[in-house]
């Protein structure tokens, strides 16, 4: 895979079925630089493109700057002369129209406020007190709670039998189930009306109010009854119940904290309550997710849709039950064309009613008339058709209709004569069969698209993501979402990036169709975009931490992704000096960019290839000047500087010479070999006979004559595990705009150095703990208190708890506070490449040693970046090795 390519596959996600710019970007002019439009600045009279977002993003530079750039004294312009000012050479824009939109000089970030979210309920941070008296129409007292009445509903009715088993009014009580595996605060749902001794279980309280009542009622003894309010039709939906909280008993004199606990507890249950009423009681899961997702994003990010689009979104909470699910459905469905009589939901009763109701709604588009299709709408269709019906077509066509033929080779039969025009009565014969059709609007399309996005804020996160948290097989952790700053400070910011993403799907689609042509036009679009004034406005407008991680959301940085890959893309057609512009372009656009080490390593290697030895040397020298060229990267050009830099060229050694020469400790197995194919893993017979790896020998190796050690094979893993356990409460700690999703597994500013300067005090104090030895106790903790919740690097199932803590105890809090430091400091340039097998030896109880072990079979070197890891291990106090596995001469 082309170096790039994955990056560009979970940037993208799932892809889109209809790109709004698609056409626009594939039918420009070839010369996409000539075809941007450009205006005079009156600022400092440089040239600009005539795009809003780039008149802004410029403006915000030149105003906070004192001089031009020749080093005269910038005139002051008020606000009303840059309304006034003539950006435009086709049309000027009338006052009134830019005094509706966010002033030029960074007032648009005015007008955001702080935002405070937990895991479960998202609220105003500035409305937080109004909220918390709202939840309550009185101050909460142990006394006053009881006789008041909750609407709620049952979910679950999976364990009804018999239909008379609920009616209307049917008395019921709740029960607790603190032995529920799921769910240890679920609360059971009685029915009170029967006979029997046994009551009968109805259902449960739904999770999000049945965690807060759960330990009222055993706490502080809190009794509820109630009845059933309605029957809905459908058996699938929930069932709308009153309860009212009716008894209670104090058992002496209760503590302060006790008492607080309680508000706070009762104070949330009724939030839930209310923010219930805005679903539905027959809304299913699915439904309240994306009503969710909707409600959120509009409520989040107002400013980035216009009142059209917000009242189209809105309107889906007033379609029918049926018409919501179904969208839904169809939405996370692959598409594009779905066939009415093949629509068969449990859930939708009435599909007919669902179809027209989101028809006449416009979420999608309705075609029963051939004469309203497109060609590729037909070629489309024709997808929908089964088997049995192409054959059908192709026999009234009297063409070839052999049964035995694939569904593609038929298709491939059918297309030419409906390309060729030589079938007319195709798109009927077509039809006939498939009966009325219809897809999503692009509209729509457009708009969830782009509130997934938002509310996920990645392409790998979708409404999926909800149904692994429902069904347990995800746990996100609990964190604060402290929320400043827009990501998106106006619409134009977003659109740009939206259009940046629908390049690298354009991107991604030609190079899995092997569509050069396209792949070039894709690079030659993102080239053209990028532009170093929409980096600097970044870093401008915002805070010097959040700037390097706000950066991704920026369509710069995309079209970064998009050129990167078309370097990797040139590279292997060999058009060397095509990348060599490309990685200037870069490195000219992207000051301030972890990625600086790959490209000027590249261009280096590049600058060799086309025959400039003396040019690839300097851009090596000038690497490593940069600060933000690290790890492997930096022993990479430093090596290159040593090879390339000899006399005549340079006659001086460099100072880092002797550094990156250091002897590393090698270790030589020999073992029979099963496969030494070139291209091939290598395969050995280990000690007992099986076939395993290289990694596995030297396990045995080191188990053995090697020293007596126990370990594991593990690269970066263990590693990542052990910082995610050791930094939990660091990694999770309340820090502003880092946590914006209750879906995250880390900060935003993980991979950034923003994540250690934003903690420093924090971070160093807790190393500082695990120096003087803590380590063990940190990770037990964490281990105890967080188990199977997801943490970036954390696998909870490769390694155990006692393998763990083997290698913690036998690290030592020395080198293991000064490894967790340097992934702290950068952990995007650290969380790989590290040594294969962590070996470790106790001497005694509670005193070890730990070796780290990078394996090396027949034919294979170290990379860059595992030398660097070696070096740094090395530095920080670690013992290491080389292991180098070679098979048994045969003279042996």
């Amino acid at each position: 895979m082309l170096k790039g390519r994955e990056s560009v596959v979970r940037l993208v996600g799932k892809r889109r079925r209809f790109l709004p710019n698609r056409e626009t970007l594939l039918s420009a002019s070839d010369d996409l630089e000539l075809e941007l439009e450009l205006v005079t600045c009156p600022v400092c009279a440089l040239k600009i493109s005539a795009q809003h977002h780039a008149i802004n993003a410029h403006l915000d530079i030149c105003l906070s700057e004192s001089e031009t750039p020749t080093g005269t004294k910038r005139r002051k312009l008020s606000q009303r002369t840059l309304l006034d000012s003539n950006f435009f050479s086709k049309s000027k824009i009338h006052q009134s129209q830019l005094t509706n939109n966010d002033d030029f000089c960074g007032s648009r970030h005015s007008n955001s406020h702080s935002h405070i979210i937990n895991n479960d309920v998202v609220v105003d941070a500035p409305k937080a007190k109004a909220a918390a008296a709202a939840a309550a129409d009185v101050d909460v007292t142990m006394e006053n709670v009881s006789g008041v009445t909750l609407q709620t509903f049952i979910v679950g009715r999976r364990f009804f039998s018999h239909e008379n088993e609920l009616h209307v009014g049917a008395n019921i009580s709740l029960l607790p189930d603190p032995h529920n595996v799921k769910d240890p605060n679920a609360i059971k749902v009685l029915s009170a009306d029967s006979g029997s001794c046994k009551c009968k279980v109805l259902g449960f309280l739904p999770r999000e109010l049945a965690q807060y009542l759960s330990p009222l009622m055993e706490k502080y003894c809190l009794s509820f009854e109630g009845y059933v309010t309605s029957v809905p039709k459908n058996p699938f939906d929930f069932v709308p119940i009153m309860i009212v909280c009716h008894k209670m008993i104090l058992h002496g004199e209760k503590e302060y904290e006790d008492v607080e606990a309680f508000k706070c507890l009762w104070k949330y249950a009724i939030h839930v309550v209310e923010s219930a009423k805005n679903c539905p009681p027959g809304i299913t899961k699915y439904q309240q997710n994306f009503c969710l997702v909707i409600h959120e994003v509009i409520r989040s990010n107002p400013h980035l849709f216009t009142d059209d689009e917000k009242k189209f979104m809105e309107s889906f909470t007033s379609l029918s039950n049926d018409s919501q699910r179904l969208f839904v459905r169809l939405y996370t469905r692959k598409g594009p064309w779905f066939r009415i009589s093949t629509i068969s939901y449990s859930e939708v009763l009435d599909p007919q009613e669902a179809v027209k109701g989101l028809s006449a709604m416009g979420y999608i588009c309705l075609f029963e008339d051939k004469d309203k299709l497109h060609d590729n709408d037909i070629k489309e269709i024709l997808n929908l058709l089964t088997v049995s019906e192409l054959h059908d077509i192709l026999c009234k066509l009297k063409k070839n209709c052999n049964h035995g033929r694939r569904k593609s080779d038929l298709l491939e039969s059918l297309l030419p004569s409906f390309v060729d025009g030589l079938c007319p009565h195709l798109t009927s014969l077509v039809l006939d069969k498939t009966g009325a059709c219809f897809r999503i609007s692009s509209k729509a399309e457009s708009l969830i698209w782009r509130a997934e996005r938002l509310f996920f804020l990645n392409g790998e996160q979708n409404l999926s993501t909800f149904l692994l948290v429902d069904l347990g097989i995800v746990k996100y952790p609990t964190y604060d979402c402290i929320i400043s700053e827009q990501i998106f400070p106006g619409q134009d910011d977003l659109l740009a990036y939206e259009e940046a993403i629908e390049v690298a799907q354009l991107m991604d689609e030609a190079l899995d169709g092997n569509n050069v042509e396209l792949v070039l036009r894709c690079i030659k679009i993102a080239d053209s975009r990028i532009s170093s004034s929409s980096m600097k406005t970044m870093e401008s407008t915002t805070s010097e931490l959040v700037a390097t991680f706000y950066s991704s959301f920026s369509a710069s940085w995309v079209y970064s992704k998009v050129v990167l890959l078309g370097v990797s893309f040139l590279e292997r057609e060999r058009r060397y000096n095509d990348a060599i512009n490309l990685l200037k372009r870069l490195l000219n656009c992207f000051t301030c960019d972890g990625r600086r080490g790959y490209w000027t390593l590249r261009l280096s290697i590049n600058l060799e290839h086309t025959g400039y030895p003396n040019e690839s040397l300097t851009v090596a020298e000038d690497g490593l000047q940069d600060p933000w060229v690290r790890a492997g990267s930096r022993m990479a050009l430093q090596r290159r500087i040593l090879r390339l830099g000899k006399p005549p060229r340079r006659w001086k050694t460099p100072s880092f010479s002797a550094s990156i020469k250091r002897k590393i400790t090698e270790v030589h197995v020999q073992g029979r070999p099963l496969n030494c194919e070139m291209g091939m893993k290598n395969r050995f017979y280990g000690e007992d006979g099986e076939q395993c790896g290289v990694e596995q020998l030297a396990l045995q190796y080191y188990a053995g004559e090697g020293g007596g050690w126990q370990g594991v094979h593990t690269e970066s893993g263990i590693w990542l595990t052990i910082f995610g356990l050791l930094m939990w409460d660091i990694i999770f700690s309340n820090v502003p705009n880092v946590f914006r999703t209750r879906f995250q597994t880390a900060p935003l500013d993980m991979e950034t150095d923003s994540f250690y300067l934003a903690r420093k005090s924090c971070i160093e104090s807790h190393l500082q703990k695990i120096h003087d030895g803590m380590g063990e106790e940190i990770l037990i903790t964490s281990w105890e208190s967080h188990v199977g919740t997801a943490c970036r690097g954390v696998n909870w199932d490769r390694h155990s708890l006692t393998e763990l803590r083997a290698a913690v105890t036998c690290i030592g809090g020395p080198c293991l506070a000064s490894l967790c430091r340097h992934l702290a400091q950068d952990y995007r340039s650290w969380s790989s490449g590290m040594p294969d097998l962590l070996l470790w030896r106790f001497h005694g109880e509670y005193r070890g040693e730990a070796k780290l072990v990078e394996v090396k079979g027949p034919r294979d070197r170290l990379s860059e970046q595992q030398r660097a890891w070696l070096l740094l291990l090395m530095d920080c106090g670690f013992n290491t090795e080389v292991c180098k596995v070679s098979p048994v001469s045969m003279s042996a």
